[in-house]
């Protein structure tokens, strides 16, 4: 392993459940029911996407923006001051930076989410960038978003790793050529098994993973 591209939210930060809940206010405020395809479906877009589609699917705020700045509102106070670590990340990311792995995150999150997280539990300095879908205009259902971060490291495909524990985004990594590590959460709606079948390594969580046990 000569890079790694980790995902934020349910990756790194333990994020999911304040995702969730946004979920909750959102379908609250339009009057809708949050059902498992709707969560499912959400968990494909960006941020901005989701503004959109709340907006213009259950016609609720005078505009997308309007939707935006509740979300930003709603996400920013928990990644300022209450997002933590997942298991395992810190001393992972540790042993990464010792054998000199270049890092960086690469995040359907904005900008201000990623800045605001990683720097309240102390992890930013791990990385070499910090990549937002917003940066390339393009979700993770593309590679793009992934190539312009391994760019940035200067690693080649075969031996920069991916971090993902969403399905969508690890097979848009696995077709692009990326060996993959798949760290499992029930609460996205799969099988440890379904994990399995498109990740390199799949693993629970980082306190299962070791370098020589990855790369």
């Amino acid at each position: 392993m000569q890079g790694a591209l980790f995902d934020c939210d349910g990756t790194l930060l333990d994020s999911l459940g304040v995702w969730r809940g946004l979920e909750d206010v959102l379908s609250r405020e339009a009057h809708v029911s949050m059902t498992p395809e709707l969560r499912a479906h959400f968990v494909r877009l960006t941020v901005g996407e989701i503004a959109s589609y709340v907006h213009e699917q259950f016609e609720y705020g005078t505009c997308a923006q309007d939707v935006q700045d509740i979300i930003d509102e709603y996400m920013l106070d928990f990644y300022r001051t209450k997002a933590t670590l997942l298991p395992g990340v810190g001393d992972f990311l540790e042993e990464c930076a010792r054998a000199s792995v270049r890092m960086s995150v690469v995040s359907s999150s904005t900008p201000a989410y990623l800045q605001a997280g990683l720097s309240h539990t102390g992890i930013l300095s791990y990385f070499d960038a910090v990549v937002s879908v917003d940066d390339v205009g393009a979700s993770k259902r593309e590679p793009l978003v992934f190539d312009h971060a391994r760019s940035l490291l200067g690693t080649p495909v075969e031996h920069t790793w991916g971090f993902e524990d969403s399905l969508y985004a690890l097979e848009t990594l696995r077709q692009a050529g990326y060996p993959t590590v798949g760290l499992f959460d029930a609460s996205e709606g799969i099988t440890f098994d379904q994990l399995k079948e498109r990740a390199t390594v799949a693993v629970h969580g980082f306190t299962e993973l070791s370098l020589s046990a990855s790369a």
